[in-house]
């Protein structure tokens, strides 16, 4: 239930091109000051870069999606710099002025060069360390909030992040772009989210937000049968997922404590005995629910 954007008739039409509404903040306490003073205005450059750019190539009539880019600078050395950075994404929730947490992941590899002033402009084609990194994350953001409104609608995206993470894998700085299999891996989370075995996971995705959360606070009942089929889909279909799958482990850090409240007065309390066997990552917070539900 995206909202489109309509603009009255006696004004002329408003192309809202650009998709994301991202805020960015920066840390550069262990940088020397010479340092800091050299990228005093990185942050304010990486969010109007983010805000500014079209990363669909297609006018964007929705709203714009909120999203949060944390940057933590660990090292900098000339124009070489490393950073760790905290990226969150939110989707609105119809009928409802919460939001929901689509993604909440630490990325700890990021690493680039940047010289202040450099132009900034968005090269799909190319791989840069700085850029690509930022276009990464704006193709799966944008790409969780498409799926979440319509089944598959987000393979594009998906896509052009994987392509990002195979070049950046055979680059120059191939640090956290080469596939290992560590609790959180940028390419191992492209290739499972765009693996056959994990189409179902995507299809009780979407009926999870749009026929689950953008209508719970009208008919609880099917929206908390929506939300529990996708629990007890990924418990029967387990044996077809990697054992330490990436792009589960960002589902559920998103979304344990959002499950929890949804489905706290849920009359079967077994749901949270399924989730404590898929999702042993946040045990407490099921364990939690059954004791006190």
């Amino acid at each position: 239930m995206k909202k489109i954007i309509f603009i009255l008739l006696l004004f002329p039409l408003i192309s809202f091109a650009q998709e994301l509404n991202a805020k960015v903040t920066v840390n550069f306490e262990q940088l020397q000051n010479d340092q800091q003073d050299k990228i005093k205005n990185f942050g304010q450059e990486v969010e109007d870069y983010l805000n500014n750019t079209q990363f669909t190539g297609d006018t964007w009539g929705w709203d714009k999606i909120d999203c949060k880019f944390s940057i933590f600078f660990t090292s900098g050395s000339g124009t070489s710099y490393s950073a760790q950075v905290v990226i969150i994404s939110q989707r609105s929730i119809e009928g409802s002025d919460s939001k929901s947490l689509m993604m909440n992941v630490l990325d700890p590899n990021w690493n680039f060069t940047y010289e202040e002033g450099q132009t900034i402009a968005f090269k799909q084609s190319d791989f840069d360390p700085f850029l690509s990194f930022l276009d990464f994350y704006a193709y799966v953001i944008i790409a969780l909030d498409n799926n979440s409104y319509q089944m598959e609608s987000g393979t594009d995206m998906l896509s052009n992040a994987l392509e990002i993470a195979v070049r950046g894998a055979s680059s120059r700085n191939s640090k956290g772009w080469d596939y290992k299999l560590t609790a959180y891996n940028k390419q191992a989370f492209i290739q499972e989210a765009l693996n056959a075995n994990y189409k179902l996971f995507w299809d009780d995705f979407y009926n999870y937000h749009y026929n689950g959360l953008d209508i719970y606070y009208r008919d609880k009942a099917t929206a908390q049968k929506n939300i529990v089929k996708l629990i007890n889909d990924l418990a029967s279909h387990m044996n077809r997922f990697n054992p330490r799958s990436v792009l589960l482990k960002v589902f559920f850090d998103a979304k344990a404590g959002e499950l929890v409240n949804l489905l706290k007065d849920y009359p079967d309390k077994s749901i949270f005995n399924t989730l404590i066997k898929i999702d042993n990552t946040h045990i407490t917070k099921y364990e939690e629910a059954l004791t006190n539900y």
